[in-house]
């Protein structure tokens, strides 16, 4: 059984979809990062780095996996699924997962933070990130001209790493408009059911005043 620690975020939604996907049966437990419970000695234990999401395989003496990628390819590997058996797929599958890892994510995220969160409106910053989070998305673009998905034509951990970050780009102020290939993928991969319900979990905080104050109090810690 996997114990999986979460909150409704892109990178938390990564491994929900994921396991979803994979039809493997979970225990969620909520983090509270409002309340800074990802920076208790508890679960400091599980991810010296104090983030979100963390996964617990009881079936594996308790061993515990950090980091949004990480978990997902150690979930591909235990259930043997979402994993391609060619090995020029698979390493595109890594490419584009490590390239949601290392550029999608923390533009968007930084994106997030001078466009949403922060008190003060720094223009320079919020165009620094907003620009290079919209290269970003006219990559995928191209790569989408080329295949149905990421690594190829079959649905993996590629799409499942991007499109739960790329799906959030109004929050981030970032239009997808005039990439015709990303939005057919945006919405081909929003119409799977495991992709449906993995980004409902856990629920969210739905009122958009206090999500902007809960997530300034994070930035601010």
């Amino acid at each position: 059984m996997i114990d999986l620690y979460t909150a409704p975020t892109p990178n938390g939604h990564k491994v929900t979809v994921t396991l979803d996907e994979m039809g493997v049966d979970y225990n969620l437990i909520a983090v509270d990062l409002g309340q800074n419970e990802q920076k208790q000695p508890e679960f400091l234990q599980r991810n010296p780095n104090g983030r979100i999401p963390v996964i617990v395989d009881r079936d594996n003496d308790d061993f515990a996996v950090f980091e949004s990628g990480a978990i997902m390819l150690y979930l591909a590997e235990k259930y043997n699924k979402l994993r391609p058996a060619d090995m020029k797929e698979r390493s595109q599958m890594m490419q584009w997962l490590m390239f949601q890892m290392s550029a999608v994510g923390p533009m968007m995220g930084q994106a997030n933070v001078f466009y949403r969160y922060f008190p003060e409106k720094i223009q320079p910053a919020i165009d620094r990130y907003q620009n290079e989070s919209r290269r970003l998305f006219e990559v995928l673009d191209r790569r989408l001209s080329e295949s149905t998905y990421l690594a190829g034509e079959n649905f993996g951990l590629a799409d499942i790493a991007n499109w739960c970050w790329v799906r959030t780009w109004d929050w981030s102020g970032v239009s997808p408009e005039g990439l015709t290939h990303l939005q057919r993928w945006l919405d081909q991969v929003g119409e799977r059911p495991a992709c449906k319900s993995g980004v409902t979990k856990p629920e969210r905080i739905k009122d958009p005043d206090e999500l902007v104050k809960h997530a300034r109090n994070m930035v601010q810690r």
